[in-house]
Protein backbone atom coordinates (compact mmCIF):
# COMPACT_ATOMS: atom_id res chain seq x y z
CA UNK A 1 0.00 0.00 0.00
CA UNK A 2 1.19 3.46 -1.33
CA UNK A 3 1.46 6.13 1.78
CA UNK A 4 -1.06 9.21 1.02
CA UNK A 5 -0.20 12.76 -0.03
CA UNK A 6 1.93 14.25 2.40
CA UNK A 7 4.06 17.65 2.82
CA UNK A 8 7.67 17.74 2.84
CA UNK A 9 8.58 20.90 5.00
CA UNK A 10 11.51 21.26 4.45
CA UNK A 11 13.74 24.22 6.43
CA UNK A 12 15.95 27.00 6.38
CA UNK A 13 18.66 27.46 7.10
CA UNK A 14 20.22 23.78 6.14
CA UNK A 15 22.84 22.27 5.17
CA UNK A 16 26.71 23.62 5.07
CA UNK A 17 27.67 26.17 7.67
CA UNK A 18 30.64 28.51 6.99
CA UNK A 19 32.89 26.92 8.54
CA UNK A 20 32.26 23.37 6.44
CA UNK A 21 32.27 25.55 3.26
CA UNK A 22 35.72 27.31 4.47
CA UNK A 23 37.16 23.99 4.84
CA UNK A 24 35.46 22.36 1.89
CA UNK A 25 37.13 25.35 0.02
CA UNK A 26 40.42 24.91 1.41
CA UNK A 27 40.82 20.99 0.12
CA UNK A 28 39.45 21.88 -3.23
CA UNK A 29 41.97 25.06 -3.94
CA UNK A 30 44.65 22.76 -2.59
CA UNK A 31 43.43 20.16 -5.04
CA UNK A 32 43.37 22.25 -7.78
CA UNK A 33 46.93 24.70 -6.90
CA UNK A 34 49.16 22.85 -5.01
CA UNK A 35 51.26 19.07 -6.40
CA UNK A 36 49.55 15.69 -6.12
CA UNK A 37 48.82 14.19 -3.57
CA UNK A 38 47.29 16.81 -0.94
CA UNK A 39 46.47 14.84 2.21
CA UNK A 40 44.06 14.93 5.58
CA UNK A 41 44.29 14.26 8.47
CA UNK A 42 40.84 12.60 9.47
CA UNK A 43 37.66 13.50 7.40
CA UNK A 44 37.29 17.14 6.90
CA UNK A 45 34.44 17.24 7.36
CA UNK A 46 31.75 14.41 9.20
CA UNK A 47 30.35 13.67 5.92
CA UNK A 48 30.64 10.08 3.81
CA UNK A 49 29.51 11.71 0.39
CA UNK A 50 32.24 14.43 0.67
CA UNK A 51 35.20 12.88 1.76
CA UNK A 52 34.39 10.42 -1.30
CA UNK A 53 34.33 13.10 -3.88
CA UNK A 54 37.69 13.86 -2.49
CA UNK A 55 39.22 11.03 -2.90
CA UNK A 56 37.78 10.40 -6.44
CA UNK A 57 39.93 13.33 -6.79
CA UNK A 58 42.77 12.01 -5.55
CA UNK A 59 42.83 13.52 -2.00
CA UNK A 60 44.11 10.81 0.57
CA UNK A 61 42.39 10.75 3.84
CA UNK A 62 44.35 9.53 7.01
CA UNK A 63 44.03 9.25 10.64
CA UNK A 64 47.36 10.10 11.53
CA UNK A 65 50.28 12.09 10.81
CA UNK A 66 52.60 9.34 10.32
CA UNK A 67 50.93 8.19 7.38
CA UNK A 68 51.68 10.81 5.62
CA UNK A 69 55.14 11.23 3.86
CA UNK A 70 58.15 13.55 4.88
CA UNK A 71 57.76 17.23 2.87
CA UNK A 72 53.90 16.60 1.89
CA UNK A 73 51.15 18.85 2.09
CA UNK A 74 48.91 17.93 4.91
CA UNK A 75 45.29 19.14 5.54
CA UNK A 76 44.18 19.76 9.05
CA UNK A 77 40.35 19.00 9.64
CA UNK A 78 37.67 21.67 10.35
CA UNK A 79 37.94 19.73 13.79
CA UNK A 80 40.67 21.14 15.21
CA UNK A 81 44.09 19.28 16.38
CA UNK A 82 45.91 19.42 19.44
CA UNK A 83 48.89 21.59 19.80
CA UNK A 84 50.95 17.85 19.34
CA UNK A 85 49.81 17.32 16.07
CA UNK A 86 51.24 20.54 14.83
CA UNK A 87 54.52 19.86 16.10
CA UNK A 88 54.54 16.61 14.98
CA UNK A 89 53.97 17.72 10.97
CA UNK A 90 56.27 21.21 11.58
CA UNK A 91 58.76 18.24 12.79
CA UNK A 92 58.38 16.18 9.63
CA UNK A 93 58.58 18.97 7.30
CA UNK A 94 55.14 18.91 6.52
CA UNK A 95 52.99 22.18 4.25
CA UNK A 96 50.54 22.07 6.46
CA UNK A 97 47.10 23.62 5.50
CA UNK A 98 44.78 24.76 8.83
CA UNK A 99 41.11 24.03 8.08
CA UNK A 100 39.77 24.40 11.56
CA UNK A 101 37.06 26.17 11.80
CA UNK A 102 37.52 29.65 13.44
CA UNK A 103 34.67 28.88 15.68
CA UNK A 104 36.47 26.00 17.66
CA UNK A 105 40.02 27.97 17.37
CA UNK A 106 38.15 30.41 19.43
CA UNK A 107 37.40 27.34 21.86
CA UNK A 108 40.88 26.79 21.97
CA UNK A 109 42.00 30.65 22.15
CA UNK A 110 39.28 30.04 25.96
CA UNK A 111 41.52 26.99 26.70
CA UNK A 112 44.90 28.44 26.72
CA UNK A 113 43.82 31.60 28.52
CA UNK A 114 42.49 29.96 30.95
CA UNK A 115 44.92 28.29 32.16
CA UNK A 116 47.27 30.66 31.95
CA UNK A 117 45.57 32.39 34.51
CA UNK A 118 46.03 29.45 36.72
CA UNK A 119 42.53 27.61 35.90
CA UNK A 120 41.95 23.51 35.24
CA UNK A 121 39.13 23.39 32.28
CA UNK A 122 36.03 21.46 32.38
CA UNK A 123 34.98 20.39 28.59
CA UNK A 124 31.29 19.74 27.94
CA UNK A 125 31.81 17.36 24.67
CA UNK A 126 31.95 13.40 23.53
CA UNK A 127 34.11 11.14 23.85
CA UNK A 128 36.05 10.39 21.07
CA UNK A 129 34.73 12.70 18.87
CA UNK A 130 37.82 14.86 16.64
CA UNK A 131 36.72 17.80 17.96
CA UNK A 132 36.76 16.69 21.44
CA UNK A 133 40.50 15.38 21.20
CA UNK A 134 41.90 18.76 19.78
CA UNK A 135 39.97 21.37 22.72
CA UNK A 136 41.49 18.62 25.46
CA UNK A 137 44.57 18.38 23.87
CA UNK A 138 45.52 22.37 23.97
CA UNK A 139 46.17 21.67 27.93
CA UNK A 140 45.91 17.70 28.46
CA UNK A 141 46.93 17.75 32.38
CA UNK A 142 44.43 20.81 33.31
CA UNK A 143 41.69 19.50 31.05
CA UNK A 144 38.43 17.27 32.14
CA UNK A 145 36.05 15.76 30.42
CA UNK A 146 32.19 15.68 30.86
CA UNK A 147 29.40 14.40 28.96
CA UNK A 148 26.28 14.75 31.37
CA UNK A 149 24.91 15.50 34.60
CA UNK A 150 26.33 12.57 36.28
CA UNK A 151 29.61 13.24 35.40
CA UNK A 152 29.74 16.36 37.10
CA UNK A 153 28.87 14.63 40.00
CA UNK A 154 32.07 12.64 39.93
CA UNK A 155 34.61 14.94 38.97
CA UNK A 156 37.67 14.87 41.61
CA UNK A 157 39.35 18.22 41.34
CA UNK A 158 42.39 19.72 43.08
CA UNK A 159 41.18 23.00 43.12
CA UNK A 160 37.56 24.15 42.80
CA UNK A 161 37.69 27.60 42.92
CA UNK A 162 39.37 28.35 39.77
CA UNK A 163 37.83 26.78 37.12
CA UNK A 164 36.34 28.04 33.39
CA UNK A 165 33.99 25.66 31.36
CA UNK A 166 33.86 25.45 27.51
CA UNK A 167 31.98 23.35 25.40
CA UNK A 168 32.06 21.33 21.85
CA UNK A 169 30.83 23.88 19.22
CA UNK A 170 27.88 21.08 17.70
CA UNK A 171 25.93 20.23 20.90
CA UNK A 172 22.68 20.16 22.04
CA UNK A 173 22.12 23.74 23.48
CA UNK A 174 19.49 22.01 25.77
CA UNK A 175 21.77 19.28 26.62
CA UNK A 176 24.51 21.86 26.92
CA UNK A 177 22.45 23.98 29.31
CA UNK A 178 21.44 21.36 31.67
CA UNK A 179 24.89 20.52 32.16
CA UNK A 180 25.74 23.95 32.50
CA UNK A 181 23.41 24.63 35.56
CA UNK A 182 24.99 21.33 37.32
CA UNK A 183 28.83 22.52 36.85
CA UNK A 184 27.17 26.26 38.24
CA UNK A 185 25.62 24.46 40.93
CA UNK A 186 28.39 22.40 42.08
CA UNK A 187 31.20 25.09 41.18
CA UNK A 188 29.62 28.45 42.11
CA UNK A 189 32.95 29.88 41.17
CA UNK A 190 33.25 28.58 37.45
CA UNK A 191 34.08 30.94 35.13
CA UNK A 192 32.69 30.23 31.33
CA UNK A 193 33.16 32.34 27.62
CA UNK A 194 31.14 35.44 27.43
CA UNK A 195 29.35 34.05 24.35
CA UNK A 196 28.05 30.73 24.06
CA UNK A 197 30.67 28.31 22.70
CA UNK A 198 27.67 26.61 20.77
CA UNK A 199 27.92 27.46 16.28
CA UNK A 200 25.71 29.41 15.42
CA UNK A 201 24.41 27.33 12.43
CA UNK A 202 24.29 24.36 14.67
CA UNK A 203 21.40 26.14 17.49
CA UNK A 204 19.77 27.80 14.37
CA UNK A 205 18.95 24.10 12.96
CA UNK A 206 18.06 22.80 16.27
CA UNK A 207 15.53 26.19 16.72
CA UNK A 208 14.23 25.24 13.56
CA UNK A 209 13.25 21.53 14.55
CA UNK A 210 11.75 23.07 17.60
CA UNK A 211 9.79 25.41 15.78
CA UNK A 212 8.94 22.56 13.11
CA UNK A 213 7.39 20.51 15.95
CA UNK A 214 5.71 23.05 17.84
CA UNK A 215 4.30 25.00 15.15
CA UNK A 216 3.76 22.89 12.04
CA UNK A 217 2.78 19.58 14.07
CA UNK A 218 5.46 17.37 11.86
CA UNK A 219 5.04 13.30 11.68
CA UNK A 220 8.45 12.82 11.05
CA UNK A 221 11.87 14.45 10.85
CA UNK A 222 14.46 13.30 7.99
CA UNK A 223 17.93 14.57 8.93
CA UNK A 224 20.13 14.60 5.65
CA UNK A 225 23.61 13.61 7.65
CA UNK A 226 25.99 10.85 8.21
CA UNK A 227 26.32 8.81 11.81
CA UNK A 228 29.92 10.52 12.77
CA UNK A 229 28.14 13.78 12.67
CA UNK A 230 27.04 15.24 16.30
CA UNK A 231 25.50 18.27 14.65
CA UNK A 232 23.10 15.68 12.75
CA UNK A 233 23.04 13.44 15.29
CA UNK A 234 21.71 16.34 17.97
CA UNK A 235 19.03 17.60 15.32
CA UNK A 236 17.55 13.62 15.40
CA UNK A 237 17.34 13.99 19.32
CA UNK A 238 15.60 17.22 19.57
CA UNK A 239 12.88 15.95 17.57
CA UNK A 240 12.58 12.51 19.51
CA UNK A 241 12.80 14.49 22.89
CA UNK A 242 10.04 16.30 21.47
CA UNK A 243 7.58 13.45 20.98
CA UNK A 244 8.68 13.12 17.24
CA UNK A 245 10.04 10.27 15.36
CA UNK A 246 13.08 11.36 13.64
CA UNK A 247 15.71 9.68 11.31
CA UNK A 248 19.10 10.07 9.84
CA UNK A 249 19.73 9.45 6.89
CA UNK A 250 22.94 9.82 4.33
CA UNK A 251 21.09 10.12 1.31
CA UNK A 252 17.85 9.26 -1.05
CA UNK A 253 18.10 5.57 -1.10
CA UNK A 254 17.96 5.12 2.59
CA UNK A 255 14.01 6.67 2.52
CA UNK A 256 11.79 3.78 3.45
CA UNK A 257 8.46 4.17 2.10
CA UNK A 258 7.08 2.39 5.14
CA UNK A 259 7.88 5.03 7.56
CA UNK A 260 5.22 7.83 5.87
CA UNK A 261 2.45 5.29 6.20
CA UNK A 262 -0.27 7.59 7.84
CA UNK A 263 2.03 10.43 7.68
CA UNK A 264 0.79 13.89 6.87
CA UNK A 265 3.87 16.33 7.37
CA UNK A 266 7.62 15.57 7.17
CA UNK A 267 10.39 17.19 8.08
CA UNK A 268 13.45 17.87 6.14
CA UNK A 269 16.62 19.32 7.21
CA UNK A 270 20.29 18.94 6.79
CA UNK A 271 23.62 18.62 9.44
CA UNK A 272 26.01 21.37 8.57
CA UNK A 273 28.17 19.31 6.83
CA UNK A 274 25.90 17.72 4.13
CA UNK A 275 25.75 18.96 0.69
CA UNK A 276 22.65 20.73 -0.50
CA UNK A 277 22.85 18.04 -4.03
CA UNK A 278 21.91 14.92 -0.96
CA UNK A 279 19.22 17.30 0.46
CA UNK A 280 16.86 17.60 -3.10
CA UNK A 281 18.03 14.10 -3.99
CA UNK A 282 16.31 13.51 -0.64
CA UNK A 283 13.27 15.88 -1.71
CA UNK A 284 13.36 14.13 -5.10
CA UNK A 285 12.74 10.67 -3.23
CA UNK A 286 9.88 12.06 -1.31
CA UNK A 287 8.39 13.80 -4.37
CA UNK A 288 8.33 10.55 -6.29
CA UNK A 289 6.21 9.26 -3.01
CA UNK A 290 3.41 11.85 -2.64
CA UNK A 291 5.25 14.24 -1.13
CA UNK A 292 4.99 18.15 -1.85
CA UNK A 293 7.24 20.85 -0.38
CA UNK A 294 6.88 23.89 1.64
CA UNK A 295 10.08 25.76 2.39
CA UNK A 296 10.17 27.37 5.90
CA UNK A 297 12.80 30.16 6.60
CA UNK A 298 13.77 30.60 10.35
CA UNK A 299 16.49 32.31 9.97
CA UNK A 300 19.40 34.28 7.62
CA UNK A 301 23.11 33.23 7.81
CA UNK A 302 25.37 35.36 6.22
CA UNK A 303 28.59 34.41 8.36
CA UNK A 304 31.44 33.44 5.76
CA UNK A 305 35.58 32.98 6.74
CA UNK A 306 38.49 33.74 5.16
CA UNK A 307 40.46 31.33 3.39
CA UNK A 308 44.13 30.73 4.17
CA UNK A 309 46.66 33.22 2.65
CA UNK A 310 48.31 30.37 1.10
CA UNK A 311 45.24 29.79 -1.26
CA UNK A 312 43.94 32.14 -3.44
CA UNK A 313 40.08 32.65 -3.09
CA UNK A 314 38.24 31.57 -5.44
CA UNK A 315 33.99 31.21 -6.19
CA UNK A 316 32.27 29.83 -3.66
CA UNK A 317 29.07 27.52 -4.16
CA UNK A 318 25.79 29.10 -2.49
CA UNK A 319 24.96 27.61 0.56
CA UNK A 320 21.33 26.87 1.73
CA UNK A 321 21.81 29.60 4.20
Amino acid sequence: MSPEKFEILLTRPRGFCAGVDRAIDIVQLAVEQLPAPIYVRREIVHNKAVVERFREQGVRFVEELAEVPDGSTCVFSAHGVAPSVWEEGRARGLSIIDATCPLVTKVHIEVHRSVERGASVILIGHAGHDEVLGTLGQAPSRSYLVENVGQVEALRLKDERNLFYVTQTTLSVDETSEIVQALRTRFPHIQGPKKDDICYATQNRQDAVKHLVAEEAIDLLLVVGSTNSSNSQRLVDVAVESGVAGRLIDAAAEVDPAWLEGVRRVGLTAGASAPEDLVQGVVARLESIGGRVRELQYAREEVSFPLPPELRARGRAPSAG
